[in-house]
């Protein structure tokens, strides 16, 4: 998991804080809208899939009445379609992508030209489920941990996590899909403050560039992000220290 863990790092670290918070909560507004149509409605008790949709807003620090507004907004008829792409970028790079939006043709148009553009294929669905697993992902401030580092990590474990890596002041743990919601209560029921909770798609291996080919990658991966469907962006870029330096 180091190779994730770096892109974590880095990944808090490009931007400012006010644009990396507002792409975070459009992305958990549409995913809240997403999970009250397919989940069965806007009951919390009655709707998994909006429970998880609702921990990982919580886990950006949304407010309530964020979540609320999006609730009703989705209840009130306004719906997002989810649509994902699986491909190969520049120099052979798997990439998986995630969008939520309200036209599937613009959707497709846009991310198929982003590939052709940087000399990528598009993939069959379904075609890289061998190079990614969907995970849980935590990111916790260490500092902010009041219960010792052996009762903190024994805790997790219980709960299900597989993973626990340390970046600086930053711990990044890990889980089973399934778990996700599991080790949510378990760092609430400890009063651990989450400095940002999602679901992510992990490859199984990381792939290393020299510097010029791996650049070329992220300019990729960026022009994605910028669609305004796309959600989230998993690739299997290693991030060397020469790589984290440039960015």
């Amino acid at each position: 998991m180091s190779g994730h863990s770096k892109w974590s790092t880095i990944k808090r670290k490009k931007g400012s804080l006010d644009a990396r918070r507002s792409k975070m909560f459009t992305r958990a507004v549409k995913e809240i809208m997403v999970a009250v149509k397919v989940g069965g409605g806007g009951d919390v008790d009655a709707n998994s899939r909006l429970r998880i949709a609702i921990q990982i807003a919580k886990g950006v620090n949304m407010p309530k009445e964020n979540i609320q507004r999006a609730i009703a907004k989705a209840e009130g008829g306004e719906s997002l379609e989810e649509y994902t792409f699986e491909g190969y970028g520049p120099c052979g790079i798997p990439v998986f992508i995630e969008c939520l939006t309200n036209n599937t043709n613009r959707s497709i148009k846009n991310v198929r030209l982003i590939f052709s553009k940087f000399s990528g294929t598009v993939g069959t669905i379904g075609s890289l489920s061998f190079v990614f697993q969907r995970k849980g992902v935590f990111e916790i401030t260490k500092s902010k941990i009041k219960i010792s580092i052996d009762d903190f990590e024994m805790a997790l474990i219980d709960a299900g996590v597989e993973d626990i890596s340390y970046e600086e002041d930053t711990i990044i743990v890990t889980c089973p899909f399934e778990d996700f919601g599991k080790v949510q209560k378990t760092l609430d029921d400890l009063k651990i403050e989450i400095e940002n909770a999602d679901l992510q798609r992990i490859p199984n291996e990381y792939k290393t560039l020299a510097l010029d080919d791996a650049l070329k990658v992220m300019k990729f991966i960026d022009a994605l992000e910028d669609d305004e469907d796309v959600t989230k962006v998993f690739h299997a870029l290693e991030m060397t220290d020469e790589l984290a330096n440039e960015l």
